[in-house]
Order: structure tokens, then C-alpha cells, then sequence
């Protein structure tokens, strides 16, 4: 049986009548002008891009973004202490000799000298993969870099470096996926923490700090057996810190 028409008896073949026969037209316009617009807008791009699903596609793009930015920091911060050496007023001069004295203490010079490194990962893969302790006890956190870092201060530290980035009272450590996040870049584990300074009171201040002690208990278990390893060496070169010296901070609002 074909199917029953719902045209009425009067209707005949040609364009449909009522309002549809002035809407039809419309919409097909307003169309056109829609994808012109998005068009010219997306200047052939993607309006609405892909979401990353590859966290290391995302932290290596993160990455040479902020390497783009630290590039241009130290070029436009080379063209100001020119120009400023320049400049003959004394005034000026006197600030200059006053910045140059409190570079070493803020660590924007390099040190060299004997020290202490420790290094920290996470579980050997097939550990991980078999273990039935919770998975944060087989990975490195942020608080166990910042637990090494303190020690290492306590213990008289000169200079600190992580992941040979040197640490100034800025420096910000924090968790970001599976990476960890210092000083605006993302690093994968092992985790390297080097401090000049006198390796043997180093090296007491990271083993009687009480955070540290449950660390290496840990990484004693087999089934959890993160890594921890303590190197004193002779000699250490450390970079003057290269990032950003301005502050930003919140203020009351009044």
C-alpha cells in the first residue's frame, strides 16, 4: 500500500504555499551569511579546536611556550641593563652598585663548590603495575621535592637547585598531571635536588628530617619502592637564576 499523502486534496505540484514559501529562502541566506562570518573569523582555523588528550603533547607545548617567553625576558632585560649602564647620573649609578651587591644573596649569580644531591622517582613501572598500595605512595609529589629542598636549607645550603634550575624564595613547586611543575615549566621524574654547601651537614639535615625518614621507609618496601638516592660531591656548578624577579601579589581592596 503506498504511503497516504498528506498534501491536501487542493494542493498541486508547484512551491509550497503558507509562510514556508518566504521562510525556506530566508533560512538558505541566513546560512550563507553564517558560514562567511565564521570563515573570516577563523581566518581558516578551527573555531573550536580539539581538546588535548596527550598530556605530554600538552606539557612539551607548554614547555617551548615558556622557553619563547624566557628568551624574550633575557633579551629585553639585556637591553635595559645597556641601556641603563648608559645613563651618567650618579643617583642612578649608586642604585646600580646597591643592585649588583644584592644579586648573589637573591641568586641572581653562579655558584660554584662542593655539595649534596639527591634524587627522587618514582616506582620502577613493574612495581607499580603490580603493587596493591595506593598509587600515591609509588610517585614523587610536590611535597617530597619541597621536604628536600627545606633539609637542604636547614642543613646551611648555599645555593639549591632543582632539575638544575636554581630555587630563589619565588620559586613555586606544584603537581600537574604526571609531571611536576617549577618555575612555570613542566618536568618528568627523577627529580634532581643539588645544594652547595657543607656535604656533611647536608647530608645530616636530609636524614633526621622526620617528612624525609617516612620517604625512605617507603622506598625500603619492595612493593612500593620509590626512589631515593644521596650523592656528596666534590664539586658543583650552578646557573644564577633566570626567571622572573617581578612580584605579583593581592592587595586589600579598600
Amino acid at each position: 500500500m503506498p504511503r497516504p499523502s498528506h498534501a491536501s486534496p487542493d494542493d498541486g505540484v508547484g512551491a509550497p504555499r503558507g509562510p514556508w514559501r518566504f521562510a525556506t529562502p530566508l533560512v538558505v541566506i541566513g546560512c550563507g551569511v553564517l558560514f562567511v562570518t565564521s570563515s573570516a573569523n577563523s581566518e581558516g582555523t578551527d573555531l573550536r579546536p580539539g581538546r588535548y588528550t596527550d598530556l605530554g603533547s600538552l606539557v612539551a607545548a607548554e614547555n617551548r611556550e615558556y622557553e619563547q617567553l624566557e628568551a624574550r625576558v633575557l633579551a629585553v632585560t639585556a637591553d635595559v641593563e645597556r641601556l641603563t649602564g648608559q645613563v651618567g647620573d650618579s643617583g642612578v649609578k649608586q642604585l646600580q652598585e646597591g643592585i649588583e651587591a644584592m644579586k648573589a644573596p637573591a641568586g641572581l649569580t653562579p655558584v660554584s663548590g662542593a655539595g649534596l644531591t639527591v634524587t627522587l622517582s618514582d616506582a620502577p613501572a613493574d612495581v607499580i603495575n603490580s603493587s596493591t598500595q595506593p598509587i600515591n605512595l609509588l610517585v614523587v609529589h610536590q611535597q617530597d621535592i619541597q621536604a628536600v629542598v627545606n633539609a637542604m636549607w636547614k642543613g646551611g645550603a648555599e645555593a639549591v637547585t632543582i632539575q638544575g634550575k636554581r630555587v630563589v624564595t619565588t620559586t613555586g613547586i606544584k603537581c600537574e598531571g604526571n609531571a611536576v611543575l617549577i618555575q612555570g615549566r613542566a618536568y618528568p621524574q627523577p627529580y634532581t635536588i643539588s645544594a652547595i654547601g657543607n656535604p656533611a651537614a647536608l647530608e645530616a639535615a636530609v636524614l633526621q628530617d622526620d617528612y624525609l625518614e617516612i620517604y625512605r621507609y617507603d622506598a625500603s618496601l619492595p612493593d612500593v619502592s620509590v626512589g631515593f638516592e644521596m650523592d656528596a660531591l666534590g664539586q658543583l656548578d650552578m646557573p644564577a637564576y633566570d626567571g622572573l624577579t617581578n612580584l605579583t601579589y593581592a592587595e586589600p581592596i579598600r
